[in-house]
């Protein structure tokens, strides 16, 4: 029998707030998601009552437009939980892809940015 060991996906770091809340319930949190990859996320937040293996609904803001996810809590501290993405078709997968393509493209504009400020000084 093989021994497979689950290797985490790369996560590419952000600071996107997002609000959340478990499947059924009323009340909105707030977090912030810290990191991200095609398969899930660390959702850093306060307060909120989550527990391993809840469903969650989040919602986010990418370029003006509103986006909305379903995730699996895998597992949870006292600063957060890590989430697993539940994509129910190819329009959810490719919302967290572009979320991610967004982030990696303001960095490199911003690195260019700064480059060029940089041979100017320089």
């Amino acid at each position: 029998m093989e021994d497979t060991v689950s290797v985490p996906a790369p996560r590419t770091p952000l600071n996107l707030e997002v609000s959340f809340k478990r499947n059924y319930a009323r009340e909105e949190a707030k977090g912030t998601l810290k990191n991200i990859s095609l398969s899930g996320a660390f959702l850093e937040f306060e307060g909120a009552d989550v527990r391993a293996n809840e469903k969650l609904n989040l919602v986010f803001i990418v370029a003006g437009r509103e986006r909305k996810v379903a995730a699996h809590v895998i597992w949870k501290n006292s600063a957060g939980c890590g989430v697993k993405f539940m994509p129910t078709n190819n329009r959810d997968v490719q919302i967290i892809d572009d979320l991610i393509y967004f982030v990696e493209n303001s960095r490199t504009e911003n690195r260019s940015l700064m480059d060029t400020i940089f041979k100017k000084v320089g």
